[in-house]
């Protein structure tokens, strides 16, 4: 399986429990170290560089987990180039990994595609429980959502299911010390669904302890 963000927090910890479980797990991240593969997600020559260097490798599983905040001050701070760069990587650049990898995906014996999302994009539920001014990282994962619908159409003649998966408010550089979640106890959650995933939970949106996650 390959993950991406892999160097800290929830990617880390979920490269983690994948080894543990027997899986090899191609990690990559900016700083290549300790046999990680350089993936710079806010590269487009970065990531075709990737799909070349794993040309002829069958990957079962590929999570799509780099993602940055960007501003959170709302609409009177909002900045062209931030919004476009949190735009650029959380919602662009798993599209063009998905198409670097389909390849290796198609060639897979599990053949799973996974976009690490979030409720706060989320149409129906992002802006229940909180008035957080993050414009820019609402709208990307609104976005990435819509990429893992249309992802799901395209990949479903190889046999690719495709899905989002919300991680929770998550105790992390991103999450902070206020965060309700343990890392640990949300990758275990992800983990426990991607490895459930079928072609029939193919395009679905999920929270990490199971619930359905409304659009």
């Amino acid at each position: 399986m390959l993950i991406t963000g892999a160097g800290r927090g929830l990617g880390r910890t979920l490269a983690e429990l994948y080894a543990a479980a027997g899986w090899r797990v191609i990690r990559c991240m900016r700083q290549a170290i300790d046999g990680a593969l350089p993936l710079d997600v806010a590269d487009a020559g970065s990531i075709a560089a990737l799909g070349e260097t794993l040309a002829g490798q069958p990957i079962d599983i590929v999570i799509n987990n780099a993602a940055i905040r960007g501003d959170t001050g709302g609409l009177s701070s909002l900045e062209a180039g931030d919004f476009l760069e949190v735009m650029r990587i959380n919602a662009l650049a798993p599209l063009l990994i998905a198409r670097a990898l389909q390849p290796n995906l198609a060639a897979g014996r599990r053949k799973v595609l996974v976009n690490i999302s979030s409720r706060a994009g989320s149409l129906a539920e992002g802006t229940l429980d909180d008035d957080d001014g993050d414009y820019a990282y609402r709208c990307s994962k609104a976005a990435l959502n819509m990429a893992t619908v249309k992802l799901a159409q395209d990949f479903a003649r190889d046999g690719i299911a495709v899905i989002s998966l919300h991680p929770g408010w998550v105790r992390t550089d991103m999450g902070g010390d206020e965060a309700a979640i343990d890392v640990g106890v949300s990758a275990a959650g992800l983990k426990a669904l991607i490895d459930g995933t079928t072609m029939a939970q193919s395009g679905g949106f999920r929270a990490y302890d199971g619930r359905t996650v409304a659009w």
